[in-house]
């Protein structure tokens, strides 16, 4: 086996680990069991190179049991947890840009103790990034409802409490870090802007394409976009971000750019994209595959993309260990890189008949890969599959890179010469106005989508089949290259 091989396989006995301690509490014997089993193959068999790869495997294995166990009692040992269904007064700084409702803003809020607590208040008066506030209120553990587990949604991001409607007094201002103040600053003159000239429903999905922001979108178009298997667009993933850097990366390699250029002005639009967006942890991830993607793309290595995204991912979830399990959108942005690497150049061979004129066949063939590794974990989690999905996404897709582009470009210009923003408004409009026309036309389609349970057996069965298929893929992909 090749060294890196072997650390592949040290990263998947990481993640098992971890995975298994979310699924169940591993008792110590058990544990130091397993530890002393991988130091005695190690040290009695270490000429038997296999033996000794799965003793290692094996202590890989224990220290993702120990990392998400002792994750897991940091919050069990929570200072806070005293303070439970009680009132209590806290200080602290709004640690995250707020999240603003329709009638009330919802925002992190982080104690002395750098513990955080979702917070839901009123909508006025405003709060901004790195405001100190005393907070009273009664703390509470998330709910648990029938049909979504509220708590381990947000276990994920560390949050282990929530308040809602304290008392709020205003301590003292403008205490974050000055980069993100004024990021988040520009976010909201440019939210303002964009609903200033751009009217509902369209200006919803201009926040949504950009900021990942749906709280403008109609609950009625959320359906369709669900329907349709659209909902995608909405969401700032790894898939979004790696289609539109790639498609400004050949926009550039066609406006005359060498390729170390365009690649290097790629990775730093993602950067800047991300940190305009105001870094949330979902983004970060999302740009990281994303740029691992583009680089493997680069060096033409596109063999050893999958171990990078495999070692970023073991990275993340050594950072936070509760992603593996209850961040979906960590999973989908993983699963979407994965489906790129493997079957984005066999649906790029498939699809010679569709010219390549801005990007069009690579954003089809990256969209339709991305979807084939994330549809099981889809319809596992939202028990829905939309039989539609690729001809809605063929007809929106390839138009995501340009209109993310206009829309930076509008809110920019808009901001700094309002004059401007009446006349870029216009191609904007027109933009969002044919997403949502192709959303509603798709939705129209009887019998286009479909509900059903998928059960965790058929789920991992399904993977099963996929990784065959990928490996089968890679394996032709590199007799191929051989025979040159």
């Amino acid at each position: 086996m090749s060294k890196s091989k072997i650390f592949l396989y040290f990263c998947f006995s990481f993640v098992a680990g971890v995975f298994l301690s979310s699924l169940t509490k591993i008792s110590l014997p058990i544990i130091m069991g397993l530890f002393i089993s991988g130091i005695i193959l190690i040290s009695a068999l270490w000429e038997y190179k296999r033996a000794a790869a799965f003793g290692f495997c094996l202590i890989f294995l224990v220290f993702g049991i120990w990392r998400y166990q002792s994750v897991e009692n940091q919050m069990n040992n929570s200072k806070l947890l005293r303070y439970n269904e009680k009132e209590v007064v806290l200080a602290g700084f709004i640690s995250d840009n707020p999240d603003i409702k329709e009638k009330s803003a919802n925002f992190i809020f982080k104690t002395g103790q750098n513990e955080k607590i979702l917070v839901t208040a009123s909508k006025y008066p405003e709060y901004n990034y790195g405001d100190k506030l005393e907070i009273k209120g009664k703390l509470t553990e998330p709910p648990i409802f029938e049909v979504f587990n509220y708590q381990d949604y947000l276990r994920k991001e560390r949050i282990y409490f929530v308040m809602n409607w304290p008392e709020i007094k205003r301590l003292e201002g403008n205490r974050g870090n000055l980069l993100f103040r004024t990021i988040f600053s520009f976010k909201k003159r440019f939210e303002k802007t964009a609903q200033r000239f751009i009217p509902p429903p369209q200006e919803g999905i201009l926040e949504a394409l950009v900021f990942g922001n749906e709280n403008n979108i109609p609950k009625a178009l959320k359906d369709k976009l669900n329907f349709t298997g659209t909902r995608h667009i909405a969401a700032v993933s790894g898939m979004n971000i790696t289609i539109i850097a790639s498609m400004i990366l050949s926009l550039l390699l066609g406006l005359g750019f060498w390729r170390k250029q365009a690649f290097l002005i790629s990775l730093f639009l993602i950067f800047l994209y991300i940190l305009m967006i105001g870094s949330p942890a979902s983004a970060v991830r999302a740009g990281i595959m994303a740029g691992l993607l583009m680089t493997a793309q680069y060096f033409g290595r596109m063999s050893t993309a999958s171990r990078a995204v495999v070692f970023a991912a073991t990275l993340m979830i050594f950072l936070n260990p509760f992603v593996l399990r209850y961040d979906v959108g960590f999973q989908l942005s993983f699963l979407a890189i994965l489906g790129m690497v493997y079957f984005y150049p066999f649906f790029n061979g498939f699809l010679q008949f569709i010219p390549e004129r801005f990007s069009a066949r690579s954003a089809i063939s990256m969209t339709l890969s991305a979807q084939i590794f994330t549809f099981p974990i889809l319809l596992y989690n939202f028990g829905r599959i939309s039989l539609i999905s690729p001809f809605s996404n063929i007809l929106i897709v390839p138009l995501l890179a340009p209109t993310t582009v206009l829309i930076f470009v509008f809110g920019l210009a808009s901001i700094i010469f309002p004059f401007l923003g009446t006349v870029l408004s216009w191609p904007v409009w027109f933009l969002a106005a044919y997403i949502i026309a192709v959303v509603n036309l798709f939705s129209k389609v009887p019998f286009a989508s479909l509900s059903f349970h998928l059960h965790w057996f058929w789920l991992a069965i399904f993977y099963l089949f996929l990784g065959y298929i990928a490996h089968h893929l890679g394996k032709k992909a590199r007799l191929k290259f051989l025979s040159y």
